[in-house]
């Protein structure tokens, strides 16, 4: 297991949105690639802008729109000059101009002057953040590999855990065969997007891989097709495999679910024991039905247990 660094080159966020560089310094490179991102959040100063920073965040990118370019404009060039100055000597990572409006003497000044980028976007402030926080959230996600297999069987992420051997490959093949898709073989890499979501995939020089003992390594997407793949899957349910113990007392009835903990979320965990004769593809493809319909408020041992009860009071009465 292992965890990753969370920063982002502030080049890649103007690949991907296709931000225009207004003001780049001199001694910085033209893409950006010198600054670090290292936070989802962004920020519109308009209260900074009046001289308010108690809970300024000066890792946050700044957005501007027409609310705070009304406000800079209702200034007298010499209380804007100063309003601005207070705001770029925080020095954060670079300010971002939405709606095409054009830059103001001022804002350049003091971007030449503390020498942080300024860029500019066509798009509605609210589109611009919207798009950033989304981006962001994803790329500086927390995240950890775990030593597994990640399949989406009825549109469940099954993480699939056990030891070297057990067969996680060998039930992730036959899986496809039934028209499943993989997402990660080996290595799973998983960020924790939200306070809700885990998002698994695989590392991208192993992508769409996988090893069979005794075959070697198989392309997914080359024997199986790209409706065989996925590029990444939220995480519903982990499954345990492990060799069938006769010492080991295995759920039998699935009141409830053991808990799987993954970067401080807990995900629902099954532990699947695996002998000759079980048909482990299948088996999964029940779990995650069963998973899938508990989500959505059913659940069959919980059924059975009322059952159970209204058939004791019965005969009781």
């Amino acid at each position: 297991m292992s965890h990753a660094s969370c920063s982002l080159k502030l080049s890649y966020l103007v690949e991907k949105l296709g931000l225009k560089a207004i003001y780049i310094p001199e001694n910085g490179a033209e893409n950006c690639d010198d600054i670090d991102l290292i936070t989802s959040e962004v920020n519109r100063p308009g209260l900074a802008l009046t001289g308010y920073f108690t809970d300024f965040e000066k890792d946050r990118l700044q957005l501007i729109g027409n609310a705070e370019f009304g406000y800079l404009e209702s200034l007298s060039s010499s209380d804007r000059a100063a309003k601005v100055d207070a705001l770029f000597s925080r020095k954060f990572p670079a300010l971002i101009i939405c709606q095409g409006i054009d830059i103001i003497p001022e804002i350049l000044e003091s971007a030449q002057k503390y020498e942080i980028p300024v860029l500019g976007s066509e798009d509605a402030t609210s589109n611009v953040m919207s798009a950033v926080i989304s981006l962001l959230s994803v790329k500086l996600a927390p995240q950890v590999t775990r030593h597994g297999v990640l399949v989406e069987v009825y549109g469940e992420g099954i993480l699939m855990l056990g030891e070297s051997g057990v067969g996680k490959s060998e039930a992730a093949i036959e899986l496809l065969k039934r028209g499943h898709r993989l997402v990660a073989d080996d290595a799973v890499e998983i960020k924790r997007v939200s306070n809700r979501t885990l998002v698994g995939s695989s590392p991208e020089i192993i992508r769409h891989l996988i090893e069979l003992r005794g075959i070697g390594i198989v392309d997914v997407r080359q024997i199986f097709g790209m409706g065989a793949v996925k590029e990444s899957e939220k995480i519903d349910l982990v499954l345990s495999l492990e060799n069938w113990s006769k010492d080991t007392k295995y759920d039998r009835y699935g009141l409830e679910y053991e808990q799987y903990d993954i970067l401080g979320l807990k995900v629902p965990m099954i532990t699947i024991p695996i002998k000759p004769g079980r048909n482990l593809a299948v088996i999964i493809e029940v779990a995650a039905m069963n998973n899938r319909l508990k989500r959505l408020g059913y659940n069959a041992a919980a059924e059975l247990n009322k059952r159970l009860e209204a058939s004791i009071n019965g005969n009781n009465d």
